[in-house]
């Protein structure tokens, strides 16, 4: 028996093991144990044979002992040495089948099954590729303040307010969004949220039951489509023309309307206030709800901004979705939702329920951050910056891919649309800039149904203009390595209709 114990159990000693002679004792012989070189009903040895066998305490090899009787590994009784414990005992200890049979694979509800489908959201290990959309650039946030909002925040302490809505935040972001995207709300509407993404899971939850049909854009938002399928939504793609989402002689009747109109995601469309009075018409008249995310509306550079659709509704019908990742920074990780005012009370309801919660520090650190100006004085600083580097991403773009791309200026938001033509394969060409160290997220992996265009969506608001001269470089680089042979497509790339 003592050789048997001496074989299983080797203790490095001094500086071998960082780990103390308790805890390597207690590891290898649970580990000999569960692994059946111990069987049940073996006995070990006594703890003073133990002890002179490895050369350790006695004290040591006692409180090993009777840790593992506690924990159910071995079976010890006055006057006898201890035991292994038997098979069965052990079995519930460790959640093995002793039987030997495979284990039947945990079951998954409908909605995991649904989420392990989605491609969404796109994943980046490690640093952000050049030319990732939807990504402000955070070295030119102003830290410090931000800083000294969130300490003077955290300084305070509980105020005592027990609402998961601050009103402080509630009412400086209401001030914002009135002043600068029209919308007409009262605060206790603003439903604050861990992102804009949680707002739209939410909402889902809260309209749809499981097969009621939903519409999204197509090309459109993929996080819109993650959610509203999550959900159970019967999804229907809905194609998109010069003015946006196109309803014109549509009979089909959805429960809700997922629209992009300020800067339609991906193609930077602008939903004309024609269509939006259309759009408006229809939900009214079949009952339907309009979700509107508005998710990088705040950057503006050509013409007049066009007020947010929630602003133009009068029937109560508009689930406005916002965020502060865009104009701050990612890492601020919070969104909120304008909810319509007779449901106010369900939403927030909802949202203890779901727990999607904003830490009261940080909405007491937004509300400041906003109050004294310092909110829209980013968001006007990095207009200018976004709208140069738009502008400079447009001209590398021409002078190293002009051949090969077509890009309809957008009029604003943090990224842009660069169409190819239909004979090439945007995945293949999205997988190798990827290897190349830029990013081209795929057009085609947008559509809901046939896919309708190849292109490449490509961000100029987090990378300044050498890194955009490099990723430009790389993009013509793979496009001209992967252009079809001569005599397949000889004409200029031309923009899908619709």
């Amino acid at each position: 028996m003592g050789d048997i114990l001496a074989g299983l159990i080797d203790i490095a000693r001094g500086s071998a093991s960082g780990e103390t002679l308790t805890r390597q004792l207690y590891d290898q012989l649970r580990a000999a144990i569960l692994s059946g070189a111990l069987p049940p009903g073996h006995r070990l040895p006594s703890s003073r044979d133990c002890a002179l066998q490895l050369g350790l305490a006695r004290n040591t090899v006692s409180s090993v002992i009777d840790q593992l009787a506690m924990e159910g590994y071995l079976d010890v009784a006055q006057g006898r040495r201890p035991m292994v414990a038997a098979a069965e005992r052990k079995a519930l200890l460790t959640g093995r089948n002793i039987a030997g049979k495979t284990p039947k694979p945990l079951g998954l509800s409908r909605w995991a099954e649904r989420v392990q489908k989605s491609d969404w959201p796109f994943i980046n290990k490690g640093r952000p590729l050049l030319l990732a959309p939807a990504l402000a650039d955070a070295r030119l946030f102003p830290h410090d303040i931000w800083a000294r909002c969130l300490r003077r925040a955290a300084r305070r302490g509980s105020t005592g307010d027990p609402a998961i809505n601050r009103a402080s935040l509630r009412n400086a972001l209401l001030r914002h969004l009135i002043a600068y995207r029209g919308v007409r709300a009262e605060a206790r509407q603003i439903i604050l949220m861990p992102s804009a993404q949680s707002a739209l899971e939410l909402i889902a939850r809260v309209l749809l039951d499981a097969g009621d049909l939903a519409w999204v854009e197509s090309p459109g938002y993929g996080g819109a489509y993650a959610a509203l399928n999550a959900a159970g939504a019967t999804m229907r793609g809905i194609s998109l023309d010069g003015s946006g989402l196109s309803i014109k002689g549509r009979r089909d009747r959805p429960r809700l309307i997922f629209v992009t109109p300020s800067h339609q995601h991906p193609t930077g469309r602008l939903m004309p206030v024609s269509r939006r009075q259309q759009l408006l018409a229809f939900a009214n008249d079949i009952g339907a709800a309009i979700v509107e995310d508005d998710y990088d509306s705040e950057f503006h550079y050509d013409g007049r901004p066009v007020a947010a659709l929630q602003g133009l509704d009068d029937s109560g019908r508009v689930f406005y979705v916002g965020t502060f990742s865009k104009p701050m920074f990612a890492d601020v990780r919070s969104g909120y939702a304008i909810v319509p005012p007779d449901l106010a009370d369900l939403f927030e309801k909802a949202q203890r329920h779901g727990s999607h919660i904003v830490p009261a520090p940080v909405q007491d650190a937004l509300a400041e951050f906003i109050d004294d100006g310092h909110f829209a004085a980013h968001i006007r600083k990095m207009t200018r910056i976004y709208r140069s580097r738009r502008d400079h991403l447009l001209q590398a773009l021409q002078v190293h891919a002009g051949d090969h791309l077509t890009i309809e200026p957008p009029a604003g938001g943090m990224q842009l649309l660069a169409h190819l033509d239909l004979d090439r394969d945007d995945r293949t060409i999205s997988a190798r800039l990827a290897e190349l160290g830029v990013t081209g997220r795929p057009l085609s992996m947008y559509f809901t149904g046939p896919v309708a265009g190849q292109g490449l969506f490509m961000g100029f608001s987090a990378w300044n203009e050498q890194e955009i001269d490099k990723a430009a470089a790389i993009v013509g680089q793979v496009l001209r390595a992967t252009a079809p042979p001569r005599g397949r497509s000889g004409k200029p790339p031309k923009r899908p209709k619709g």
